[in-house]
């Protein structure tokens, strides 16, 4: 009996192949089921963070201008137009900024440059009949001599085509540049502290050939004509012939002369439009176009700029020369869309260490003529 127990005992139990595989397969299921609820977690929490990262930009980027004002889309299909000021008229006075180092480089974020951003922004006021004067603040030290003349002329066009008149409205810093595209406008307004004036012309480099002859590096020139490697920072005081420094002087004697003659002219014109309201320019201005660098109350005293005052004294001046009583303040923003929000982040520089120095250097450009105070050099 208690062999037939034991004997019992050892036979292992019947295993059922067919519940055991449907178990395996339960279990591996619920398995893969808990996996793909996984992905789907991630997904939506990586979607809902790049959703929170472009409002996050968006707001930074656009901020109070989309939270806190009338935002409508403008006569230019580029642009919408935002209410900074608002009132009860049909009346509109278009505020353009202009803040920095004047250049045609691309604006980060869209396919404009600085010169083609003003020019779109002055076609869409053309185009509005209820802008009737245009308020352009300046803060800037200068920049390029081809880029500063462009926005000149479109802002001298845009008077004579339209008829609407255009103040400038100097910041802390309206020089050499920046005075050079305020000339055209019918009136300029200086704040008594404003630094401006700087009428000059600049062509900087640097020669670093002594350094190369301290680490034994010589360099090696092939070139097809006497004065192909003009202005080459490589070369030994003695290689830069008296031919080549006339020839660099004169270039930047033309361009001082057009500073100059675009100062007289603009300032002719806008004398003859303003009639007594206006300052002219005084009889010895031009002793003052050294590149010297002088206040707004100064400029006002030589017939630089017609008025002392800030940016409310423009908006002021526009409606007394556009003849209207009141009249709303707008900007001019470039659409949002996803195409730019995308660039934005494809334009993000990767990230490094930066040391502060304290100097604060231009990027500027080999081979470019500035109109810009030489203290922003050192």
């Amino acid at each position: 009996m208690n062999s037939q127990d034991h004997t019992d005992d050892n036979v292992p139990p019947k295993i059922d192949l067919h519940q055991f595989s449907q178990q395996k397969a339960e279990s591996m299921g619920s398995r893969l089921f808990k996996r793909s609820i996984w992905k789907w977690v991630l997904a939506i929490l990586v979607l809902l963070l790049l959703s929170m990262t472009i409002l996050i930009t968006v707001i930074f980027n656009y901020g109070s201008k989309i939270i806190f004002s009338e935002s409508k889309p403008s006569l230019v299909p580029e642009f919408s137009e935002t209410i900074i000021r608002d009132a009860d008229t049909r009346n509109k006075i278009l505020l353009l900024e202009l803040k920095g180092l004047i250049t045609d480089s691309l604006i980060s974020g869209t396919r404009l440059d600085l010169v083609s951003l003003i020019k779109e922004q002055l076609r869409a006021a053309e185009y509005d009949d209820d802008v009737k004067a245009v308020v352009f603040y300046v803060d800037s030290p200068g920049g390029e001599a081809m880029a500063a003349d462009a926005i000149c002329r479109a802002i001298m066009e845009f008077q004579d085509k339209t008829g609407k008149p255009v103040i400038a409205s100097m910041g802390s810093l309206a020089a050499s540049g920046g005075y050079y595209v305020c000339a055209g406008c019918r009136w300029i307004i200086a704040n008594e502290l404003t630094l401006t004036g700087s009428i000059g012309v600049i062509l900087h480099g640097w020669n670093y050939r002594g350094l190369l002859d301290k680490i034994g590096v010589r360099p090696e020139v092939y070139k097809s004509g006497k004065f192909k490697d003009m202005l080459r920072g490589d070369k030994a005081p003695d290689e830069v012939t008296p031919e080549e420094r006339k020839m660099v002087q004169e270039l930047v004697d033309e361009v001082f002369l057009k500073f100059k003659e675009m100062v007289k002219t603009g300032r002719q014109t806008s004398s003859s439009m303003n009639g007594k309201l206006g300052r002219k320019l005084a009889a010895n201005w031009e002793e003052f176009a050294d590149g010297r660098v002088f206040s707004g109350k100064k400029a006002y005293e030589l017939g630089f700029v017609d008025e002392l005052g800030d940016l409310e004294t423009a908006f002021i001046r526009a409606k007394n020369l556009a003849k209207i009583g009141k009249a709303k303040v707008i900007s001019y923003e470039k659409r949002i869309s996803l195409v730019n929000i995308l660039r934005f982040f494809s334009e993000n520089e990767v990230l490094g260490l930066k040391i502060d120095t304290g100097l604060r250097i231009p990027n500027l450009k080999p081979g470019k003529i500035y109109l810009i105070p030489p203290e922003f050099f050192y």
